[in-house]
């Protein structure tokens, strides 16, 4: 699913062509296939195997759009290669895993990128911009929040089960806690979670196996620089709605988007920043355009795309890093931590008893120098 919203993305965006395609699914392949055949372009090679294509020299970059238990292995047979590679979210769904793949990509010679388009949906990539600007100047408190149905149906239905997926805080969420931190400019100290399994699945099976994964949530952050963090999670809701209120010295933030499954209900996004005298006072408008939506989740997915092209011409961009993705994931595992068992998660306790120790790659001034550094 994801890799034909990658694929209409290239397609769009024309600042590259499909080279080449691998998986191991046969319908998979049927339906990337007729992405190019509705386009009456033609079909690009379908390899036979993972390691055909990385050893095929037509290939500049590749696209990891497995799903989340397959990334690590995958990524290792594709490194090899030497060439950029893009990673779909979470990167992993382990922190071990997560620090596994930032520990090989410390030295890797080529850019990697993590797949975290929601940092460009259009209320955020113009929340973050105020941000960084200073607008509300020291900011405090942050919370997100996201309405929406249930998962949707995947190859084998692996984003039902929690050893596949990494748990619905990890799949789901590590697009939400990658903004939270990104606001926060902060690591986070403690978590605690509240949740569980209410409406969805309760009695779905796969092969025998009954499904196992959480579908609501509220989950508190203390960010180690004392910010205050929010996120609710609801997926048994019929539309989707999405909410960010940040809070600072000087006024309030917010954001909001209103979408939905079907096809015959238009998006909105806006935005309004409530500081004395601001141009975005009342609020405005701020949806893509419809033929920026179709490039994929609202739009965000072509801007995604053009870092990733931008970052392989040797540019800095503000997609996603390895290191901020491993962080996303230790926030969502560490609120997995705590709904499952009752109880807050001391950060820094919690991975030290787990035996991982990611804040040895932070670097020495954070992950979010660049930003605290602008006037």
């Amino acid at each position: 699913m994801m890799g034909r919203e990658h694929i209409a993305a290239v397609l769009m965006l024309k600042q590259a062509d499909i080279a080449g395609m691998y998986d191991p699914n046969p319908q998979s392949l049927v339906c990337a296939k007729a992405i190019f055949e509705e386009r009456k372009l033609l079909v690009p090679p379908c390899f036979d195997s993972l390691d055909a294509m990385v050893d095929s020299e037509a290939i500049d970059a590749f696209l990891i759009c497995t799903p989340n238990f397959t990334h690590r292995a995958v990524f290792d047979r594709i490194a090899r290669s030497g060439k950029p590679i893009f990673l779909e979210k979470p990167m992993a769904t382990t922190v071990a895993d997560a620090l596994y793949l930032v520990e090989r990509t410390q030295h890797y010679t080529s850019p990697v990128q993590v797949g975290m388009q929601y940092r460009f949906k259009s209320q955020y990539q113009l929340a973050l911009a105020a941000l960084d600007r200073g607008d509300l100047g020291t900011v405090h408190t942050v919370a997100l929040c996201e309405y929406r149905p249930p998962f949707l149906s995947k190859v084998d239905e692996w984003n039902k089960f929690n050893r596949f997926s990494g748990g619905t805080l990890v799949e789901k969420c590590c697009h939400y806690f990658d903004l939270l931190n990104r606001i926060a400019l902060s690591l986070p100290a403690r978590v605690f979670a509240s949740g569980g399994r209410a409406v969805n699945f309760l009695s779905f099976e796969h092969h025998g196996l009954p499904s196992d994964i959480d579908d609501h949530a509220m989950v508190v952050i203390e960010y180690e620089n004392g910010v205050c963090g929010q996120f609710t999670l609801n997926m048994f809701s019929c539309e989707l709605y999405e909410e960010l209120i940040v809070g600072g010295a000087r006024g309030l933030l917010r954001t909001s988007e209103r979408a939905s499954f079907n096809p015959s209900r238009p998006s909105s996004a806006s935005i309004q920043i409530e500081v004395p005298e601001h141009d975005a006072y009342d609020g405005f408008d701020c949806t893509f355009p419809s033929h920026i939506e179709a490039g994929g989740h609202y739009g965000s997915t072509l801007f995604e795309h053009d870092r990733f092209y931008r970052c392989i011409r040797g540019e800095r961009t503000e997609a996603a890093t390895c290191q901020q993705g491993l962080w996303a994931i230790v926030l969502a595992a560490m609120a997995q931590l705590s709904l499952q068992s009752g109880k807050v998660v001391d950060v820094r306790q919690a991975l030290s008893d787990q035996g991982v120790d990611p804040y040895s790659l932070v670097p020495v001034n954070g992950l979010w120098d660049e930003l605290r550094e602008k006037p």
